[in-house]
């Protein structure tokens, strides 16, 4: 979800589009782990985790679909408005993982969403320039 809403707005914000149009209320929630995150996590548990108990990795936050917009909007640059097709499906109402277990283990993320957002921006216009 997070590259086609960061090349909807780049490619809105190039072409001077007045609005990005995105499906559904934007009430629907959703969690982001940044993949350097997740990576980290991941060698933290070999580290520390000796159980065949599955652990679940996230950042035990979420946000709104319309507040992930907003995010990528400012990240980007994006002048224009976000509007809704409310005629489209939310999908599920809410993702949020439980991660009281890799916490209790001493692990935490260490990049913010806003952070991961505009690494993702960046990278994504480094590969239009090649």
């Amino acid at each position: 979800m997070l590259p086609a809403l960061v090349r909807e707005f780049h490619e809105a914000k190039t072409k001077g589009a007045p609005q990005v149009e995105l499906w559904g209320t934007g009430r629907a929630r959703r969690e982001f782990c940044h993949v350097d995150d997740c990576a980290a996590a991941c060698l933290h548990l070999m580290d520390v985790y000796e159980d065949s108990q599955i652990i679940t990795i996230g950042v035990g936050t979420d946000l709104t679909i319309g507040e992930l917009a907003e995010a990528v909007r400012r990240v980007v640059g994006f002048q224009g408005d976000v509007s809704f097709d409310k005629s489209r499906p939310d999908g599920t109402p809410r993702k949020l993982v439980d991660v009281a277990r890799i916490f209790s283990l001493g692990w935490r993320p260490a990049i913010s969403l806003e952070e991961g957002i505009r690494a993702t921006y960046q990278w994504h216009t480094e590969q239009l320039d090649d």
